[in-house]
């Protein structure tokens, strides 16, 4: 659901990150290890409000962060999505990946009443082996919400109830944006907010069963949230990813 790929966005800092720093302006990345954390106000002008987002560690492959946020007016709108992205995880063939091992620990340390707002993986495909999300490179994009707040839906309709993958139930919604098809597996059983999986789980199920081309390319890998009104501080304390190829 984002309009703008994340490495074309500006303010970029290109320093590792070593010790806590918090992002303010509405498009601020910054380099943290094996990630790049990143405010992406993209549909910010749908509304009124205020996001900050601050790296609490990063080591090795794993990255701890906090975004806080408050968005008033346009309650179906998107305003942002504060993300991390891995740097490297990414390609590789969907037929070439052996295992992608991902952990992911999160919680909301603050929400207002009637918060609408997900928490979600958002993966991009393409036929190439490189591209920004959310561009002319992109042919899929595959979000695993984790949460979903205050009565929001993804893109598209729903097409399947109860997916069983990696352990956990699934909603499946499809349908398409801008030059792209989305594929969104809801958790059907409420928050998980301690998520341990192996994406590779997800991409078998697509290519298997929903025409997904095996030959296809992962191009990045994000975690993040999509608020649209409310307030909230959302806390990872912990998130990992890696793509194993055979």
């Amino acid at each position: 659901m984002r309009l703008l790929g994340l490495l074309s966005l500006l303010g970029v800092f290109a320093a590792t990150a070593s010790a806590q720093q918090t992002l303010t302006g509405p498009f601020d990345c910054l380099q943290a290890g094996a990630y790049t954390l990143c405010q992406n106000q993209w549909g910010a002008f749908a509304g009124v409000g205020s996001q900050n987002s601050t790296l609490l560690s990063a080591s090795g492959n794993s990255i701890s962060w906090e975004t806080k946020w408050t968005w008033a007016n346009g309650p179906n709108n998107v305003k942002t999505y504060a993300n991390v992205l891995h740097n490297t995880a990414k390609g590789v063939q969907l037929q070439n990946i052996a295992s992608a091992p991902s952990s992911w620990q999160w919680t909301y340390v603050t929400e207002s009443q009637g918060i609408r707002a997900d928490v979600s993986y958002d993966i991009w495909l393409g036929q190439a082996q490189s591209g920004d999300p959310a561009t002319s490179a992109s042919s899929y994009e595959i979000m695993i919400w984790l949460s979903g707040l205050g009565g929001i839906q993804p893109v598209g309709s729903q097409i399947l109830s109860n997916v069983q993958i990696a352990g956990h139930s699934w909603n499946l919604w499809k349908g398409p944006n801008a030059n792209w098809q989305v594929l969104s597996f809801v958790s059907a059983n409420g928050e998980i907010r301690d998520f341990n999986v192996d994406l590779n789980d997800f991409f078998q199920y697509l290519t298997k069963n929903q025409g997904v081309a095996s030959t296809q390319f992962v191009q990045a890998i994000q975690t993040g949230t999509e608020p649209f009104v409310g307030a909230a501080d959302l806390l990872t304390q912990n998130f990992s990813v890696a793509i194993q190829s055979k």
